[in-house]
């Protein structure tokens, strides 16, 4: 072993020791790595800050950006609702659909991308079912590993084997040559994490800072359920044509319209009442009644209106665009004395009065004549915009409370289709290869700018640098081992302890030969160096190569150990709270599965 080798892999396993206690932050020991690296003579200060300018950082940064313009208009929370409404209050369905979702999708395009977009979809549906992001963000990272074991152009190693067959003569893989072996990996995945999420689920829910209530939390205060209504004008109704507040529905009638569902061709639109709000055909209103009984009296006849189903709160339904909040009357309020009515909150704010609590209690009935009294608290419905403008009106009452929902307000909702369209453009140039997949994930940033569904400065905010900062100090690391003479040692190391034992021997060798060196190295890197190896082992042998290289891509794609031996596994470490220390107690056993799974069924499909 020469000196610089010996300098190498003391950094390296100090490295790995500062990783395993967690301190200093990992991004930091990157940063040592970065300066310690030139300092030693093994790399040029080039070499060591190269990684800033490769393709696959500025790759991951984009993607950030990608996943913020899906977060924007909207786009994630529905997928999370979708999710959500699918898995029921059951974690296990949960994690089942999310599994195949991510692999599903990560095998036609990035699985690093997929993961950066799916972080907050995962977030948002663990705080709504009251999950700890823990033991959904490891099920997340596992199922984009695996997605790269499922087609050919789901990783690069998968075309570096592919290549590497063709450039010796031999036909390469098909699209879905991985697929047989993949499936059973994704299926034995998704069985291991059902189990192993139990040694990731003791963190907490959210930050910690203090919860807030929900809008479910709020309507059940003031008693809204049992008010709320889904009302379709009947083509012959009077209230078509008319604005609002010339119809007098609150003091005539009980009724209180909050917001209006509109059909439009490919979507329903939902716009938040004002009084300039004009009911057209075919609308459905969302209403609070003063009573339940108000249907028994003949006014949903004189409106032309029809009762239609609600499943759920429409709170909850349209959470992300019609907003609940508490104001409270200070003693020195001018409204005090007033009416709600004279109040006119809805002309002034653009907000409907829905809740008056007094001494702590819910008032029933009609409102809109309630004289207000100093310490009176109410409970106002709207659009998040209009909910936000409160914080700059304190004379006459303060903003009390806002639920919990307010995380999730969408700033950009209009601008969906189009965040649906880069996002289609950018999958269609990474699946078709028309342009590297850096430049699909750029060109669809440009197109997410360029039709206003990210901002300069959320795009900025959305990049995760510590991960990014972290990968970058861990890439020197391949180079320097490459140089040293390191990885030729190891795996000529391996392949003479067990060059001579039998084919299948031989495959579990070359797997744990890649896995290991993919724990230092960057996968593509790994495949680069193992694929020709495999190539002459299996012509010494006299026996197919198919088996060996398919071991060396699939090997490639068992990052699982490590959070820093992939960047999926990278960009996960944060938002679930984990430690080194969490990946080697998942990732290792489930290694080992998969190697179980490679070495029994691989020559199945690719016989010696």
């Amino acid at each position: 072993m020469n000196t610089d080798l010996a300098v190498v892999l003391a950094l390296l396993v100090g490295s790995m020791v500062l990783f395993i206690r967690n301190k200093p932050r990992m991004d930091v020991v990157a940063l040592l790595v970065i300066v310690a690296l030139p300092l030693s003579g093994v790399l040029t200060i080039q070499e060591a800050v190269a990684g800033f300018s490769d393709p696959s950082v500025l790759l991951i940064a984009a993607l950030f950006v990608i996943g913020d313009g899906l977060v924007r208009t909207g786009i994630a929370y529905k997928l999370g609702d979708w999710m959500a409404h699918q898995a029921g209050n059951s974690e296990t369905r949960l994690i089942v659909l999310l599994m195949l979702t991510v692999a599903a999708l990560g095998s036609v395009m990035s699985s690093t991308g997929v993961v950066a977009i799916f972080i907050p979809v995962v977030m948002s549906v663990a705080m709504r079912m009251n999950i700890p992001a823990s033991r959904l963000m490891m099920p997340l990272s596992f199922a984009g590993l695996i997605s790269g074991m499922l087609t050919l152009v789901a990783t690069p190693p998968n075309l570096v084997v592919h290549a590497e067959l063709v450039r010796q003569g031999l036909d390469g893989f098909h699209f879905f040559s991985f697929t047989p072996i993949g499936l059973v990996i994704l299926l034995c995945g998704i069985g291991y994490m059902l189990f192993a999420r139990r040694w990731l689920g003791s963190g907490q829910v959210g930050k910690d800072e203090p919860e807030r209530q929900t809008m479910q939390d709020l309507a059940a205060l003031y008693r809204l359920p049992e008010r709320e209504r889904r009302l379709r004008l009947n083509d012959n109704s009077p209230l078509i044509g008319r604005p609002l507040n010339e119809l007098e529905l609150r003091s005539e009638y009980g009724i209180n319209v909050i917001a209006v569902e509109r059909q439009r061709r490919f979507r329903n639109l939902l716009q938040v009442a004002t009084g300039n709000t004009v009911p057209q055909p075919d609308d459905i209103l969302l209403v609070d009644l003063a009573s339940p009984a108000i249907a028994l009296l003949g006014a949903y006849h004189e409106i032309g209106v029809t009762q239609v189903p609600l499943e759920d709160s429409y709170y909850s339904v349209h959470s992300h665009q019609l907003g609940l909040a508490e104001v409270a009357l200070p003693p020195e309020s001018r409204l005090a004395g007033k009416t709600i009515q004279e109040v006119a909150f809805r002309s002034r704010h653009r907000l409907n009065v829905v809740g008056l609590r007094r001494n702590g209690q819910a008032l029933p009935g009609v409102l809109v004549d309630e004289k207000l009294r100093a310490g009176d608290t109410l409970l106002v419905a709207g659009s998040w915009k209009d909910i936000d403008r409160l914080h700059l009106l304190t004379r006459d009452f303060v903003l009390l409370s806002l639920p919990s929902e307010i995380r999730e307000v969408v700033p950009a909702a209009r601008k969906a289709p189009y965040a649906l369209l880069s996002l289609a453009v950018m999958i269609g140039l990474m699946v078709s290869g028309v342009v590297s997949n850096l430049m699909a994930a750029l060109i669809g940033c440009l197109l997410m700018g360029s039709f206003k569904c990210i901002t300069m400065d959320s795009a900025y905010r959305s990049i995760h640098w510590p991960s990014l900062i972290l990968i970058v100090g861990m890439l020197p690391f391949a180079l320097a081992l490459q140089k040293t003479g390191g990885i030729d040692l190891a795996v000529g190391g391996l392949l003479n302890l067990f060059g001579d034992a039998g084919p299948r021997v031989l495959l579990a060798t070359l797997f744990i030969a890649t896995a290991v060196t993919g724990l230092f190295i960057s996968n593509t890197a790994t495949a680069v160096l193992m694929a020709p190896v495999a190539l002459a082992t299996a012509q010494a042998m006299g026996v197919s190569p198919y088996p060996f290289v398919m071991a060396v891509a699939l090997a490639a794609s068992a990052a699982f150990m490590t959070p820093v031996s992939s960047p999926v596994n990278t960009l996960v470490l944060d938002p679930g709270g984990y430690r080194f220390a969490d990946f080697l107690k998942v990732g290792v056993p489930f290694t080992l599965l998969v190697l179980l799974v490679t070495v029994v069924l691989v020559p199945s499909v690719f016989p010696f």
